[in-house]
């Protein structure tokens, strides 16, 4: 039997079995080693605050049951292939999976990672190709003048990825001092939203709050764009279009990591993307992004700790 974490309904889950399998052609049998938690979309779908209008295009890869629930829903695991194709067999792996501790897929479907990116960093893959995508879609250009509004998972992985850019500033927007440590780690600036520099050629938006939109806004520079990054759910947040939006001839572009950025689309796949993210992993300094962790057998309750912890980033969870 194989074990599975389900979203049972708002604020609950549970672990549950189900029969095992062994690998068809062009499977691969794949034994969990981490998986890995986000406070973005899986605490979304945690709390059932997705909106039943769009359910169907947040389905993750291998998502069990519909939305809100009963759900087996997630997508970052990390594990080791013991059956499949022989070129992978004894390969360590990321694929887009629920939390699981055995599962088969097909062998397309795992991406290997490399020797010099630790388990724990890999379950990062999912939100650092999330964070290309954005700066495929941004194209930040030598010299920029750019904010990262958002000190969460994926504005902070945005953020570390944008500090080996050569631009003339870089600064990570939060409303809350206690992310100065992060930041540090990061090596980028952390500031307040009120004494952020403006005039920005571009804005990266990951708050997921109707306050730093706002504020992302402020902070462009005529005919600037903002990437708007955040997933607000059931919340409707008010864009403010109105005053000097037009006349500054301001753009907001949504980027959502399902397809490939627009920029790029023609010469990259998702699974050179996802390749791409894993490569970059080689960097340690994204290990400031893993906040906690804990065993499998505990994810019902960490889910709800998590749900209340606004200070945690990826939560680590070991098989």
């Amino acid at each position: 039997m194989w074990t599975a974490y389900w979203t049972t309904g708002p604020g609950a889950g549970e672990l549950r079995t189900e029969p095992a399998r062994e690998p068809g052609p062009g499977e691969v049998l794949v034994r969990a080693l981490r998986s890995g938690v986000s406070r973005g979309t899986e605490l979304l779908v945690h709390r059932g605050d997705v909106p039943p209008a769009v359910a169907g295009l947040m389905r993750s890869p291998f998502q069990v049951g519909d939305l809100p629930g009963p759900v087996k829903y997630g997508y970052l695991s990390v594990g080791v292939v013991e059956a499949g194709p022989a070129e992978l067999v004894g390969r360590r792996v990321f694929c887009l999976h629920p939390h699981q501790d055995r599962y088969v897929v097909p062998a397309a479907a795992v991406t290997v990672v490399p020797d010099d990116v630790p388990d724990d960093r890999a379950v990062l893959a999912g939100t650092v190709e999330t964070a290309v995508n954005a700066l495929w879609d941004a194209g930040p250009r030598l010299g920029d003048r750019v904010a990262v509004v958002g000190a969460g998972m994926v504005g902070s992985a945005v953020a570390a990825l944008l500090r080996r850019f050569p631009l003339e500033r870089l600064q990570l927007v939060d409303v809350d001092p206690s992310r100065a440590g992060l930041a540090a780690a990061l090596g980028v600036e952390l500031v307040a939203p009120e004494t952020a520099a403006g005039d920005c050629d571009v804005v990266v938006h990951a708050s997921a709050s109707e306050a730093g939109l706002a504020r992302g806004l402020e902070l462009l520079g005529d005919e600037g764009e903002l990437i708007e990054m955040s997933w607000f759910g059931t919340a409707s947040p008010r864009v403010p279009l109105g005053a000097d939006f037009h006349a500054r001839r301001l753009t907001v572009r949504a980027s959502q990591v399902g397809a490939v950025a627009a920029a790029r689309r023609a010469r990259r796949t998702t699974a050179d993307r996802l390749a791409l993210a894993l490569r970059l992993l080689a960097d340690p300094v994204f290990d400031a992004l893993l906040t906690g962790r804990s065993p499998f057998a505990d994810l019902p309750s960490a889910m709800g700790r998590l749900a209340e912890d606004r200070s945690a980033l990826c939560h680590v969870v070991e098989y």
